[in-house]
């Protein structure tokens, strides 16, 4: 019974963190509406459809993760019930893979093109590469800090999947 406590309280995280995702999403889309009725200058004017599509995209996500936890919400003590060992397995190797993909994607690839991001927008002088890189910057931004306290927490839930495999 403690490992459903565990997959009920980081699932809840989880969705407390999506809408998190949708909280940006939608201020990037204010943002861009902001943007395209009060802006003057040809930057602010040029960051009107990044800051939407990267607004879209965050909205997207944080909707697609909402939904996708409260399923697991949902189905996870049923399914453990019924079979508890396939579920800790299976869990395991999910959590497994997906730490692996926040530590070489949230930790490495996304502040390296934050960086190029930066560089680009600081050196370039073209107003339409400044927007998309400021964009990027700010989009990246958003998913490194939720990803990296994503990544704490999955860390956490998979140490205790692993306690639970040895009991079972």
């Amino acid at each position: 019974m403690e490992i459903i406590k565990a997959a009920t309280e980081w699932a809840k995280a989880e969705v407390a963190s999506s809408m998190i995702f949708m909280l940006f999403g939608l201020i990037y889309i204010l943002g861009s509406i902001g943007f395209w009725k009060f802006g003057n200058t040809v930057l602010t004017k040029a960051l009107v459809i990044p800051l939407l599509i990267a607004g879209g995209l965050l909205l997207s996500a944080g909707i697609s993760f909402y939904l996708s936890n409260k399923s697991l919400l949902a189905n996870f003590e049923t399914d453990f019930n019924k079979n508890p060992v396939t579920v800790i397995e299976a869990e395991s190797k999910r959590t497994a893979s997906t730490i692996n993909t926040y530590e070489k994607v949230a930790l490495k690839v996304f502040p390296a093109i934050i960086l190029v991001s930066a560089l680009a927008a600081f050196f370039i002088s073209n107003p339409i590469i400044r927007v998309i890189s400021i964009a990027i910057i700010a989009f990246l931004s958003v998913l490194v800090l939720l990803d990296s306290l994503a990544l704490k927490r999955m860390k956490t839930y998979h140490h205790q999947l692993e306690i639970a495999k040895q009991q079972h």
